[in-house]
C-alpha cells in the first residue's frame, strides 16, 4: 500500500506543479521554464519516493517495467490506478487554484494536450501520435537504461528529470507533451470538450512508445539476461 501511496502523492506532484506551470505561469516561463518545472517535478520526486515505489508516476512507465518483468500485473493495475487518481488530484487542486484566482480556466486550460487547432504549430492526428511515440520511447529507453544498474543510483532521477525535460522541449509546440496518460487524461476530464475528445491519442502513443522502448531494451540488452 505504501507503494500505491507514493504514486498517488507523485503523480500529484507532477500534474500540480507540471501542468500547473504551463496553465499559471505559461505566458512568462515559455516552452524552456515549462520542460524545466516538469522535469524538476521528477528529480524531486525521485529522491523522495523513488526508494518505496520506483518513482514511476507515470502509467507508460510501468507498463515498461511490466514487460521487463520488473513487476506484477497486479502492481501493475494499482500502480496506474494510484497514478491516475494522483493526476486528478492534482488536477483538481490546479482546478480550484485558478477558479478562485482572476484567471479564467477555460482560456488558460489546465495543461491538456492536444493537436490540430490545440497545437501551437497546429500538428496534425498523425503527426500527434507519431510525435508521442517517438517523446515517449526516448523517454522511457533512457529510464530502463539509467535504473538497470545499481551503480547509476545516485544520478537516476536527475537523468531521467533532465530527460523529461528535453523531450518536452520539443514536444510542448507539438502537442503539448504527454509521454504519460495518467498526465494527459485528469486535465481533459476537468476541461471535457477537445480535449477530452482528443486524449485517447496521449493514452495510445505514449503506451506504444512505452512498448516499443521496453521490447527493444530487452532486445538490446538480452545478453546480460
Amino acid at each position: 500500500m505504501k507503494k500505491y501511496v507514493c504514486e498517488f502523492i507523485g503523480t500529484a506532484v507532477l500534474v500540480l506543479f507540471g501542468c500547473g506551470s504551463a496553465a499559471i505561469a505559461g505566458s512568462f516561463l515559455g516552452t524552456l521554464g515549462i520542460a524545466i518545472a516538469f522535469g524538476l517535478s521528477i528529480v524531486a520526486m525521485a529522491y523522495v519516493i523513488g526508494n518505496v515505489s520506483g518513482c514511476h508516476i507515470n502509467p507508460a512507465v510501468s507498463l515498461a517495467m511490466l514487460i521487463n518483468k520488473k513487476m506484477t500485473v497486479k502492481d501493475f493495475v494499482c500502480y496506474v490506478i494510484a497514478q491516475v487518481l494522483g493526476a486528478l488530484f492534482g488536477t483538481a487542486i490546479l482546478y480550484f487554484l485558478l477558479k478562485n484566482s482572476g484567471l479564467d480556466v477555460a482560456f488558460q486550460g489546465l495543461g491538456a494536450n492536444g493537436y490540430g487547432e490545440a497545437s501551437t504549430v497546429n500538428l496534425n492526428l498523425i503527426g500527434a501520435i507519431i510525435t508521442e511515440i517517438v517523446l515517449t520511447f526516448v523517454f522511457i529507453y533512457t529510464i530502463l537504461g539509467v535504473t538497470s544498474d545499481e551503480k547509476y543510483s545516485s544520478v537516476a532521477g536527475l537523468v531521467i528529470g533532465l530527460t523529461l525535460t528535453f523531450v518536452h522541449i520539443l514536444g510542448i509546440p507539438l502537442t503539448g507533451t504527454s509521454v504519460n496518460p495518467a498526465r494527459s487524461l485528469a486535465p481533459a476530464i476537468f476541461l471535457g470538450g477537445e480535449a477530452l475528445k482528443q486524449v485517447w491519442v496521449f493514452i495510445v502513443g505514449p503506451f506504444v512508445g512505452s512498448a516499443l522502448a521496453a521490447i527493444t531494451y530487452k532486445f538490446l540488452n538480452n545478453e546480460e539476461k
